[in-house]
């Protein structure tokens, strides 16, 4: 067993830095007028510092009759270094009394004397106590952990942020100064909460400012400017989520770039949107990660799975294995919540009367079961019913699309119920209705009756917790 008194020999060791007398080598630090020549031991410097020991082992060499060396440090200040010779003489760091500007020097110095203890030090401590001073300063983290190989965890710091809050990024960031290792590491991931549009629209951009002779528009692009156009992207085509795209959006921004992406790969891309029941390869990226709330504001659904399915029925795509599920093509637009906007009849004729092409989602209380419909046609409260071929009502349990049940209207003629007392009433299989149009409802309840399949295990009366209608906008 052995017994170490580091802090007694941290303690000797710093008062030999602060010796006059055996020190053999003297360091000059800084630059014009801020300059201040230290002395120290090389013995010590070469066995904490692999970059220092190169500088005075290559010194040594020139240094033959023994005359006390002299380094010169110009890119660190007098004030950092006098700090990092505390960490390698001592062991000891002391950051109470340093701005965080002063420390993000510090470790600049580090990483430049290969400290790596120190460098992994400095990186979880801006990690953990200045994540947002780095929000802040979010240029100059990015460019500083960039132009190192070492600082990855300050690199992986500002790939998280960008990924998760890329508006910030294009609004305080000269985006097409990014460099290319930075621009990769960030559209190859899976959790980039933009539009698959948006980021192809930012490589195009990133891609002309590295190339400022061509002009932006392709169609003035001769084969030679497609071709550097081609190897400046080379590292960024595969990573674009093409697939995801609408057809329009493919027509209108790729379709005029064809010739920057590989002949079969486009062919497979045009046949995605001509047949969408297609089967896509399976090197096909699939869609980001979204969060949901950048496509619904839902209370009810938090799974983009339950809207992507509810997406794909409405185009009546339900296969699983076709490119339609790699696509995003409705913008969900709330128009009441219960929860919100009130619980009568009166409020939702109010909110939704007029509008067509609705899908409305129902929270049954005390279970994990959202229920709900699809209306293709528009509310009113008139009276009668409404004939709708595409309607269809669903519920989905515990979050879970595999446990979904989705039924197609079976009688047309009675898809849609009106009336000034009801609100969302799918036939008579989902009804919500109320004694009067002013009074909340007083009757939720749900039977199989003109609807294909039972979407419920028990009929009768059930309680809604809330409710939300949706207009789904074709994108």
């Amino acid at each position: 067993m052995s017994t170490q008194f580091l802090s007694k020999l941290s303690q000797n060791y710093i008062k030999l830095l602060d010796d006059d007398e055996y020190y053999d080598i003297t360091i000059e630090v800084g630059e014009d007028p801020n300059v201040k020549i230290l002395r120290a031991h090389m013995s010590i410097l070469c066995y904490r510092s692999p970059y220092l020991r190169r500088i005075l082992a290559s010194n040594k060499n020139r240094n033959k009759e023994n005359i006390l060396s002299h380094i010169k440090l110009s890119k660190i200040s007098p004030e950092v270094f006098q700090i990092i010779l505390k960490y390698i003489y001592g062991g000891t760091l002391s950051l109470n009394e340093q701005d965080t500007l002063e420390i993000l020097k510090i470790l600049i110095a580090a990483e430049e004397l290969l400290l790596q203890e120190l460098v992994d030090y400095l990186q979880k401590y801006f990690i953990e106590n200045k994540s947002k001073w780095m929000e802040q300063h979010f240029e100059l983290i990015h460019r500083t952990s960039f132009q190192s190989n070492s600082l990855l965890e300050l690199q992986q710091f500002c790939t998280n942020f960008m990924a998760n809050s890329p508006e910030k990024i294009f609004k305080s960031l000269d985006f097409t100064s990014l460099p290319e290792k930075s621009l990769v590491q960030l559209i190859k991931r899976d959790d980039l909460q933009m539009k698959e549009i948006e980021v192809w629209e930012h490589v195009l951009k990133w891609g002309l400012a590295q190339n400022p002779t061509l002009l932006p528009d392709p169609n003035t692009w001769s084969d030679d400017d497609f071709k550097t156009m081609e190897n400046t992207l080379q590292h960024c085509l595969s990573l674009i989520r093409f697939f995801s795209l609408s057809s329009k959006e493919f027509l209108e921004k790729v379709r005029p770039y064809k010739r920057l992406i590989k002949h079969q790969f486009y062919e497979d891309l045009l046949n995605s949107h001509l047949d969408p029941n297609s089967e896509p390869n399976d090197n096909i990226l699939p869609p980001r990660n979204i969060r949901i709330g950048s496509i619904i504001d839902s209370k009810i659904v938090d799974n983009l799975n339950i809207i992507s399915t509810i997406s794909r029925w409405i185009d009546k795509l339900d296969a699983r294995n076709n490119f339609a599920y790699l696509k995003e093509p409705y913008k969900f637009q709330l128009l009441l919540r219960g929860s919100r906007d009130g619980f009568t009849p009166k409020k939702f004729h109010e909110l939704c009367d007029d509008k067509c092409n609705t899908i409305t989602f129902i929270k049954v209380k005390g279970t994990e079961e959202i229920l709900g419909g699809y209306n293709p046609l528009k509310w009113e409260s008139s009276g009668g019913c409404g004939k709708a071929v595409d309607s269809f009502i669903f519920s989905f349990k515990n979050d879970n699309v595999e446990d979904r049940i989705i039924s197609n209207v079976k009688y047309t003629d009675y898809a849609i119920r009106y009336g000034p007392n009801d609100g969302p009433f799918f036939g008579f299989d989902i009804i919500i209705h109320a004694a009067h149009e002013s009074e909340v409802y007083n009757e939720t309840r749900y039977k199989k009756n003109y609807y294909k399949k039972k979407i419920r295990d028990t009929e009768g009366q059930f309680t809604m917790e809330d409710f939300e209608v949706f207009q789904i906008i074709k994108r």
